[in-house]
Formats: C-alpha cells, sequence, structure tokens
C-alpha cells in the first residue's frame, strides 16, 4: 500500500512517498482534515509558514493521536525571507506555532518573495542567509532535514557552491502536462529528491480528454492517475484534499502505468494560460499572507 512506501532521503532520513498538501486549509479547520488523514493512514504531513496554518496543523497531530515519531512534518521558510537573523526567528515560531519539538523538513518555499516570483533576481546572498539558519537547526537537531521549493538549476547552484548541507528535497510544480525534465534531471543527478506539489494540476488537468480515456482504461478517477504518475516517476507525490473520500482515493494508487501510456502522458499538451492561473490565484493567497 502508497502510505507504508518512503524513500530515503540523501542524508538517511526516510520520507513517506505521499503526502498530504495543507494549501489554502484555513487554520481552523485544519485540526479536523489533519487529524482525519492520520486516522486513515497518512503518516506525511506538508504546511507552511505561509498557508497560516501551522497551529491548526500542530493541533490536529496530537488530536489524531498517532505518535509524533511515526509522523513525518514538513513546513516551510517564509519565501520573503531572506535574512540570516529573521529567518532564525521565523524558523522557531514555526516550531512553537506547531507546539513540537523538531520538524521533519524545512524548505525555503521560494527563492524570490511571492510579488515578486520569477522576476530574474535569484536572491543568491538572501537565500544563503536564510538556508545559513536552515542548517543551524539542523545542526542542532531541530529539523531533521532541509531543501527547498521552486529552485531552478541556478539557485540550487548557489546552495551547493556556499553552503555546507546538501538540499535534500526540491519540491517543485509537477503534475501530467507540466513535468520539468530537465531540471528534475538536474536534481536526481545531485542526490536531490523532487516533491511534487500539486499533482493534480488544480483541478485544471480534470478536464484533460486523454486522461479522461485512460483512467477509464486502469478503471480509477483521473486525480488517482495523475498521483499515480508522479509516483511511478519516482517523485514524492503531495496531493491536496479536505474530503475524507477523495484522501482515500488519493492513496489507492496500486496500480502500474504501462511504459506506453506514461510516455502518452509526459507529452500531454501544457494547459493553455496555465500561468496566469498560479499567478493570480494560489500565489496571490500567499502574496497576501505576508504583505
Amino acid at each position: 500500500m502508497i502510505l507504508d512506501e518512503n524513500i530515503k532521503l540523501n542524508n538517511g532520513v526516510e520520507i513517506p512517498t505521499l503526502g498530504l498538501g495543507t494549501w489554502l486549509l484555513e487554520n481552523d479547520k485544519a485540526c479536523e482534515v489533519v487529524s482525519t488523514a492520520l486516522k486513515l493512514g497518512y503518516r506525511h504531513i506538508d504546511t507552511a509558514e505561509a498557508y497560516d496554518n501551522e497551529k491548526g496543523v500542530g493541533e490536529g497531530i496530537r488530536a489524531s493521536g498517532i505518535p509524533r515519531e511515526k509522523i513525518f512534518l514538513t513546513t516551510k521558510l517564509a519565501a520573503e525571507i531572506k535574512d540570516y537573523e529573521k529567518a532564525k526567528k521565523a524558523i522557531q515560531k514555526s516550531l512553537d506555532d506547531l507546539q513540537v519539538d523538531y520538524i521533519d523538513l524545512m524548505i525555503i518555499h521560494s527563492p524570490q518573495p511571492w510579488d515578486i516570483f520569477r522576476d530574474g533576481n535569484h536572491y543568491e546572498e538572501g537565500n544563503l542567509a536564510a538556508w545559513k539558519a536552515l542548517e543551524d537547526f539542523y545542526k542542532l537537531g531541530k529539523i531533521r532535514a532541509i531543501g527547498v521549493s521552486n529552485f531552478e538549476k541556478v539557485d540550487i547552484e548557489n546552495i551547493l557552491a556556499h553552503g555546507t548541507v546538501k538540499p535534500a528535497v526540491n519540491q517543485i510544480l509537477v503534475h501530467v502536462s507540466n513535468t520539468p525534465f530537465e531540471l528534475i534531471k538536474y536534481c536526481e543527478s545531485q542526490g536531490i529528491a523532487v516533491e511534487a506539489y500539486s499533482p493534480i494540476g488544480h483541478g485544471e488537468i480534470l478536464k484533460n480528454p486523454v486522461l479522461v480515456d485512460m483512467a477509464k482504461k486502469y478503471n480509477v478517477s483521473v486525480p488517482q492517475l495523475c498521483i499515480r504518475y508522479t509516483l511511478q516517476l519516482g517523485f514524492i507525490s503531495l496531493p491536496k484534499t479536505t474530503n475524507p473520500s477523495h484522501m482515500k482515493n488519493n492513496a489507492d494508487v496500486d496500480f502500474t502505468i504501462s511504459d506506453e501510456d506514461m510516455e502518452i502522458l509526459k507529452n500531454v499538451e501544457r494547459i493553455k494560460d496555465y500561468g496566469d492561473t498560479m499567478k493570480y490565484s494560489g500565489f496571490r493567497r500567499l502574496v497576501e499572507n505576508h504583505k
């Protein structure tokens, strides 16, 4: 069963290959959603400072009754923080808000602040300052693994050249019709695991006729097909849902997509205007939370 499967990160820490994403989950609903997921067998929960739900996520972990050491908890350092002292304070605040003694994985949420995401500035010094703070908490045992998110090759090279701890993961947008193979190949060549966020493409991909027909062939739902695609490529997959029934379905992906069908999925046409969808819907929430 996929909920029992782990992969080993480059520092030896094991991470469940399927996790529950909590982007856009309101803090007052997070406790129930996270607790439900854990009771259903999920052992990997992904949150972020920018989501403004760390307190609720921590409450859900405690309410589940599952021992803390059996849960893999990820959170993210806000993209706007590019200063060592501010990063240290933010990391400690995440520990305090989650009410945990340690975080399993903490990552820099983006190489650029959200309101100027992909503006051409790679914030080399700021990202190194934030990375140094993560390294310090890692060396103290307060974080078990550290990584990055939305980092391009040049951003990762900056960390590798000047940091003392190699990133364990790069969490990036990956789904059918959006699989950045060149970046993925680079991460894998460096021993950096790839985490696929939004593997269902924010729902936009569900209407694609190629996927609809293929899902029928395997007698699965389109979301199950999309999640299986990311897992079969060797990634850690982080679908988001608040619906217990969908949580169960998202974890019921113990089937195999044929090599021929994987090639078809790798080459599905990119969603038109997807960049604008990302910029003006989801990212807006992240920006508003940190003005």
